[in-house]
């Protein structure tokens, strides 16, 4: 077996997922060299095979995780895929034809390199504002072009601190060596993932920088393609506001533990005065966008107040 997909769900849409899993059906692979495992993470109702058969791939395996959260589901899928290579795919991402094809080619020729991704495009339900492009980012929206990238090493050179890699993967689509992540599966961290409705997100950032760490490379590959299917819900301002202030929490708190935070650390007095200046310079009333800025500006004071997190 050479590779694993790994869906991790929590009370999915079916018509969603069975996009999803009809994209992994489609996939020119042979289903012979791979698997998929379905992580049902605590959905109630549980998920059941024969709903699915219609549109998933012949060789779907259900995992059942009871335990709550992302990481949970994460580790769940990797501690009983059989594939050197695993690849993590949301219940809401519609892969490329070649995507797994264009996996194994990856691996095989950058044999330094043990975590990619490449291009997550956004379909949207009803088409947002031109106004909230600049938060795609927040929905697992990018395209970084056509050339590949490569990381040069956690610490750059007169460096204190390690450097996180703009383009490294981000958890849609993202594909490691089971070798790479080994460090990552064993860690019993404390940063927090998405947790039901919880909207913090360090685990991709976390999974990146625990691989680095140990001496691998991370890389965007532009022939990795995939859409991200957007509901209406996810881009009301209020959702992004949400979004945006666990985002920017986690995110410095990931960087704390893994000392690649360029950021001093502040007391929990000086929050909320740091809070009200920011409503001021971000004119948080004024728009939806600047509402969403200012909450990334507060989960960022938050991050940066909070004791270190141990990893």
């Amino acid at each position: 077996m050479q590779l694993s997909v790994v869906i991790c769900t929590h009370q999915p849409k079916t018509n969603i997922l069975a996009r999803t899993l009809s994209s992994l059906k489609a996939q020119s692979l042979s289903s012979g060299k791979w698997e998929t495992l379905l992580i049902d993470n605590a959905s109630q109702p549980a998920i059941g095979a024969p709903s699915l058969v219609p549109f998933s791939p012949d060789n779907l395996r259900i995992i059942i995780e009871p335990q709550l959260g992302l990481t949970h589901a994460r580790k769940a899928g990797l501690r009983d895929a059989f594939g050197e290579i695993v690849v993590f795919v949301d219940d809401d991402n519609v892969l490329a034809h070649d995507y797994l094809e264009q996996v194994l080619a990856a691996f095989t020729r950058l044999p330094r390199v043990g975590a990619i991704g490449g291009k997550s495009l956004g379909e949207f339900e009803i088409p947002p504002s031109p106004a909230f492009d600049e938060f795609h980012p927040l929905l697992a929206i990018r395209n970084l072009g056509d050339s590949e990238l490569i990381s040069n090493g956690l610490r750059q050179p007169g460096s204190e601190i390690n450097s996180y890699p703009l383009f490294a993967p981000i958890g849609a689509g993202m594909a490691v060596r089971r070798e790479a992540i080994q460090p990552w599966l064993k860690c019993e961290s404390s940063l927090s993932d998405r947790r039901g409705k919880e909207l913090s997100s360090s685990g991709d950032n976390d999974i990146v920088l625990t691989i680095m760490e140990a001496g691998w490379e991370v890389a965007y590959i532009p022939q990795l393609s995939l859409t991200h299917l957007i509901p209406t819900e996810r881009i009301e301002p209020n959702y992004l506001a949400s979004l945006n202030h666990g985002i920017q929490r986690s995110w410095t708190q990931v960087l704390l533990a893994h000392h690649a935070c360029p950021w001093p650390r502040i007391s929990r007095w000086s929050v909320p005065f740091r809070k009200i200046k920011s409503w001021l310079a971000h004119r948080a009333w004024s728009s939806p966008a600047s509402f969403i800025r200012w909450q990334g500006a507060c989960g960022h004071f938050e991050g940066r107040a909070l004791t270190r997190p141990t990893h």
